[in-house]
C-alpha cells in the first residue's frame, strides 16, 4: 500500500520527534525524522517531501532558516511550523514566509492530524492549479491565427506587484505591543505567556486588541462581546468584573496588571506595551 504522504519531521526534542512520527506513520503516512536543521537541510537536498513540520527553536539552523531552505528548493511542499507559545511572534512570521500553519508544542494529537489534513489538501489543491495553467498556456501556445498580427512593438509585461499578506492571516491575528491574539486557535499571548482566559475574557481582551488605541465604552463592550444591550450602569458592573479577572491573571503570569488600561468615564482600551 502506498503511503499518503512522505512527511519531514524536523525537532530536536527526542520524545517529541518520536510521537510526531509515531503518529505519523500510523496514519499511514512515510516519515523520515531528523534531529536538526543541518540533517533537514541535507534531506531536502536529496529528497521530495508532501509536507515537513519543523520545530522553529532548532539549535544551530533554526526553523525560520530551514523554512526559507525549503521554500527555494522545494516551493510545493507544505511546511507547519512547530513552536512554544513564546514563540508565537516567530510562528507568525513563518506563515507570513509561506508556512501552511503552526502547532504548540506539544501538539495535541487530534490538531496535528487535522492540520496535516488541510495542508496536504491545500496542496494538491494548488499543484492541480498549476497543472491547469500549464495545459492552458500549452494550448494557448499552440493557437495561431490564419493572419498574424501586424509587426510592432512588443507588449510590455506590467510591474510586479507587492505580495501583500492574506486576507485570512490579516483576519486571524491581532497583535498590539506584546499582546498577540490567534483568533482561529483562541490563545491570547502577553510576553510570550499564555493567557488561560475564559470565552469571554478572550473575547473581551481580543475586540480590545482589535480596536486599540480606540478606547471603548463598557456599553459597547457588552454589546459586541455579550451580544446584548444593557443598560450603562449594567454595562459597566459586567465588564468591570471581566476586566478585573483579565488583570490579575496577566499580573499573575508576567507581574503585569496594565494589560487593559481604564479611562475613567469613557470605557477601556489596552494599556503601553
Amino acid at each position: 500500500m502506498e503511503p499518503l504522504a512522505k512527511i519531514l519531521v524536523v525537532d530536536d526534542e527526542e520524545g517529541v520527534r518520536f510521537a510526531l512520527e509515531k503518529t505519523l506513520t500510523r496514519d499511514g503516512h512515510q516519515v523520515v525524522a531528523v534531529e536538526s536543521g543541518e540533517a533537514a537541510l541535507e534531506q531536502i537536498a536529496t529528497q521530495k517531501f508532501d509536507l515537513a513540520l519543523i520545530d522553529l527553536n532548532l539549535i544551530g539552523i533554526d526553523g525560520m532558516a530551514v523554512l526559507t531552505a525549503l521554500r527555494q528548493r522545494s516551493p510545493d511542499t507544505t511546511a507547519i511550523m512547530l513552536t512554544a507559545y513564546a514563540s508565537l511572534e516567530t510562528a507568525v512570521a513563518a506563515l507570513r514566509q509561506g508556512a501552511h500553519d503552526y502547532l504548540f508544542k506539544p501538539c495535541k494529537t487530534v490538531e496535528l492530524r487535522e492540520s496535516v489534513r488541510t495542508g496536504l489538501l491545500k496542496r494538491q489543491r494548488e499543484m492541480r492549479q498549476r497543472e491547469l495553467l500549464t495545459q492552458l498556456e500549452h494550448l494557448l501556445g499552440q493557437y495561431r491565427p490564419d493572419q498574424p498580427p501586424a509587426a510592432g512593438p512588443a507588449p510590455v509585461a506590467p510591474a510586479p506587484v507587492a505580495a501583500e499578506p492574506a486576507a485570512g492571516e490579516q483576519a486571524r491575528f491581532r497583535q498590539q505591543g506584546n499582546l498577540i491574539v490567534d483568533l482561529m486557535r483562541h490563545v491570547i499571548t502577553l510576553d510570550g505567556q499564555l493567557l488561560e482566559l475564559s470565552t469571554t475574557e478572550f473575547d473581551l481582551l481580543a475586540y480590545l486588541v482589535s480596536e486599540a488605541p480606540r478606547v471603548v465604552s463598557a456599553s459597547e463592550l457588552v454589546r459586541e462581546v455579550r451580544g446584548y444591550e444593557s443598560e450603562a450602569w449594567e454595562a459597566r458592573d459586567i465588564v468591570r468584573q471581566h476586566v478585573h479577572r483579565i488583570r490579575h491573571k496577566a499580573q499573575g503570569l508576567t507581574g503585569r496588571a496594565d494589560v487593559i488600561r481604564t479611562v475613567r468615564g469613557v470605557g477601556y482600551t489596552i494599556g503601553q506595551p
